[in-house]
């Protein structure tokens, strides 16, 4: 019998000055035109912050140490049954060294700092609940069941 599998992913939260950094993704085939964060699925025998680590490096040019990482949320959702469940974990730092760049322009047409009182209409609606939840400190939520 075959068991049922869920697909990982980390997520970087980064705050600066009231401000959170956010990618538009393009050409990805999902979810592209919308804002999300920092974000990728583990390769295998990968942690949650080597993950992080990685994707931080690739995405947006920046260093972060994975043993300062902290795990502000976690999610599991699902959008259908063919798209399958997934395992979110929103990891926060709060130093990086280098300066944020796109580092993959085919990926993402634009990465910014957004303020937290306004997000981009088009940001990720499952992202939205994070945000929220992360600010009244509520550890684990679910979305799209």
């Amino acid at each position: 019998m075959e068991r049922f599998k869920i697909i990982p992913a980390s997520y970087l939260v980064l705050i600066k000055e009231g401000k959170i950094l956010l990618l538009r993704r393009y050409s990805t085939g999902y979810e592209d035109g919308n804002y999300s964060f920092v974000a990728g699925h583990l390769d295998q025998g990968e942690t949650f912050r080597q993950a992080m680590a990685r994707e931080a490096k690739e995405e947006a040019g920046i260093i972060v140490d994975p043993k300062k990482l902290r795990v502000v949320h976690v999610m599991q959702r699902t959008r259908n049954a063919d798209n399958g469940e997934r395992i979110d974990v929103f990891m926060m730092a709060d130093e990086w060294f280098g300066q944020v760049k796109n580092m993959e322009p085919e990926r993402c047409d634009d990465l910014n700092w957004f303020s937290l009182n306004s997000l981009p209409e088009n940001t990720i609606p499952f992202l939205r609940q994070v945000l929220d939840c992360i600010k009244n400190k509520v550890f684990y939520s679910e979305f799209g069941f």
